[in-house]
């Protein structure tokens, strides 16, 4: 396993740029088609009524943003692997958005919770618990990323981070499974436990649009910043390390280039 940091060439934006149009344009209509779909074809709930249909929403957030985080996970190894500091970058972006689409996941849950509960956070329901002790988990990452100053250190223990968080969410969604307490608001009416047929397209369709909606979010941030770092590369070799503003301590992780 390499340990040191390698400062390898910088990636073209256009590497992410590619399509970017094309896949935000496909991820507006699939989105909108599922909840279009959710909204006025899906059958509403016999207990729950309207309300369920924050189920089209607050599920498909929840399950991209735990594959986000597992996705930093693979990231990191790669990094811990190589020594490549692109590969902490798309660790890093991975982890972020995936925390921002775990904030509402929270949110949605606990309207979701009001309206069936009457409260607005219930203890004793696994489910919603164990993603808050992730989101509470992946919310140390940047502040840890921002407490270690040397560039490499903080990639290496950013990684050790994301992998070990990252093993951690599969667990814990097992762990839930396994659970016997308190269950969630109950959507799948169906005798065999399973999603009613008429619920299924909608349900695929905004979780498809979810998955869809990160990697548009992936690319883009992913070409701003390798955007930036080539930015910064000319403006050194047209005008020296003079020319380029000293970057102070940040959680983000900084691409240089060799020369």
């Amino acid at each position: 396993m390499r340990c040191s940091t390698t400062w390898s060439r910088i990636e073209s934006p256009l590497l992410y740029g590619t399509r970017l149009r094309a896949l935000s344009i496909l991820t507006a209509v699939t989105l909108t088609a599922g909840f279009g779909l959710a909204f006025f074809y899906a059958p509403m709930d016999a207990d729950q009524g309207f309300m369920q249909k924050i189920f089209y929403v607050h599920v498909p957030l929840a399950i991209v943003a735990l594959c986000g985080f597992v996705f930093g996970g693979i990231m990191a190894i790669q990094h811990l692997r190589t020594g490549d500091a692109r590969y902490d970058l798309r660790s890093y972006v991975a982890i972020h958005l995936s925390l921002i689409l775990g904030a509402g996941v929270l949110v949605t849950g606990s309207i979701w919770a009001r309206a069936s509960w009457g409260h607005w956070w219930v203890w004793d329901e696994p489910t919603l618990v164990s993603f808050l002790v992730i989101f509470l988990l992946y919310a140390t990452y940047q502040p840890l990323r921002f407490s270690i100053e040397d560039p490499d250190r903080q990639a290496r223990y950013a990684s050790v981070f994301a992998i070990i968080a990252g093993a951690f969410v599969p667990l814990n969604f097992l762990a839930v499974r396994l659970a016997q307490a308190y269950t969630h608001p109950r959507v799948f009416a169906t005798t065999d436990g399973g999603l009613p047929a008429k619920m299924q397209l909608p349900f695929y369709l905004c979780l498809i649009g979810m998955a869809l909606l990160f990697a548009t979010l992936w690319k883009y941030e992913m070409a701003s910043k390798n955007t930036s770092a080539k930015l910064r590369s000319l403006r050194r070799k047209l005008g020296g390390d003079e020319a380029v503003a000293r970057r102070g301590r940040s959680a983000a992780p900084s691409l240089r280039t060799g020369s």
